[in-house]
């Protein structure tokens, strides 16, 4: 096991990280404070790892929200789910929930944590490699709207995030190449040891060796801490520089509905659209661009994304967090290994995306 921590003075919390970690009661319940725990899973995961949970549990009082699985679920209509089991069974401020799932499972436990009786403590377990490398860590959590992916939500930091790897083994293809997504990202932003690293263990990565995955998994999270504890609330730009080709990705989830791209595969496609507009301001050249490309590919991720005009993209962009005074900002690349959180001149912006238009896939 290798254990990472996130400083944040009061708030800090560890990352376990190892195989077979999901059923030990040592890493569990030091993390709750009172005996009411509710386990919010979904119905793809709890079948396979909900009775190894509850047997970890002791003899906490443990009641479960089993949730629909997919992101066309992650509303506010299935978040009251939650709010209506902890009801239904009198929990109190001192019950801990605790989230076993992906990402979706994940920021909507931590957004009824957030919210309940005005925050109650909870707890991770996530079993996508997207959620390991990425949503668990660092607090935050919500829920989709119709009009904008993720614009509802809170900060909330979880007491304990427990990584078992060997849950991996039950992912789909599909869902582990859209983690690897995540974990190509660090690279590009931060890591370029890390990106080069990925590129000659991408074929380990992709067959599952575990040692690979591990290593991947351990590199990304202590990524994740560094920029969470330099900057939790997102408040400097910092933590911002972790949704490069998010703003790209969210416009396609949203447009195309939620779950029709998982969220790895739009933001693989929208980090080569935030390189092809790096390249088009003249900080990235054509062969870097050709570089993110290749990588993505080995990973076997999109790289054309659906056709859509540009208007329709500038239309879903325009609901962006990272939007300022009416100003689109963006994360792009100064170089391979350094992201800037930024503006563009609208005519680049409209040639990257007319450019994904034109070479775009039939919807």
């Amino acid at each position: 096991m290798h254990t990472l921590d996130v400083a944040l003075g009061a708030r800090s919390y560890p990352i376990h990280i190892g195989a077979g970690l999901l059923g030990q009661a040592g890493l569990l319940q030091p993390h709750i404070r009172g005996k009411q725990v509710l386990i919010v899973s979904n119905t793809t995961v709890a079948p396979l790892y909900l009775d190894r949970l509850r047997a970890a549990l002791g003899d906490s009082v443990v009641a479960e929200c089993i949730l629909p699985d997919g992101e066309a679920y992650k509303d506010l209509a299935h978040l009251d789910l939650i709010f209506t089991a902890l009801l239904k069974h009198r929990f109190n401020r001192d019950c801990t929930l605790i989230a076993l799932g992906g990402g979706v499972v994940g920021d909507m436990t931590g957004f009824a944590a957030a919210a309940y009786q005005r925050g109650v403590d909870f707890i991770q377990i996530p079993t996508t490699l997207l959620a390991q490398v990425d949503s668990s860590v660092g607090g935050k959590t919500g829920v989709n709207h119709a009009l904008g992916k993720n614009m509802i939500g809170a900060f909330k930091q979880p007491n304990v995030v427990i990584i078992d790897t060997d849950v991996l083994g039950t992912l789909p293809d599909r869902e582990l190449r859209a983690g690897i997504a995540e974990v190509i990202k660090y690279g590009l932003i931060r890591d370029l040891p890390f990106l080069e690293w990925l590129e000659a263990s991408m074929t380990a990565l992709v067959a599952r060796d575990p040692v690979a995955l591990a290593d991947a998994i351990r590199r990304s999270c202590e990524n994740k801490a560094a920029v969470v504890a330099a900057d939790e609330l997102e408040q400097n730009d910092v933590r911002a520089l972790l949704n490069l080709g998010h703003t790209f990705g969210h416009a396609i989830e949203t447009s195309m509905g939620y779950g029709v791209w998982l969220h790895g595969e739009a933001v693989a496609t929208g980090m080569l659209m935030a390189a092809d507009l790096s390249m088009r301001l003249g900080w990235l050249s054509a062969s870097d661009v050709q570089r993110t490309r290749g990588i993505l590919l080995q990973a076997g991720l999109p790289v054309l994304p659906p056709q859509m005009s540009a208007d329709e993209y500038l239309d879903h962009m325009s609901v962006d967090k990272k939007v300022k005074d009416g100003q689109l900002r963006l994360v792009l690349l100064k170089h391979l290994g350094e992201a800037v959180v930024s503006t563009a001149p609208a005519v680049l912006l409209r040639e990257t995306l007319q450019a994904g238009a034109a070479l775009g896939v039939p919807r």
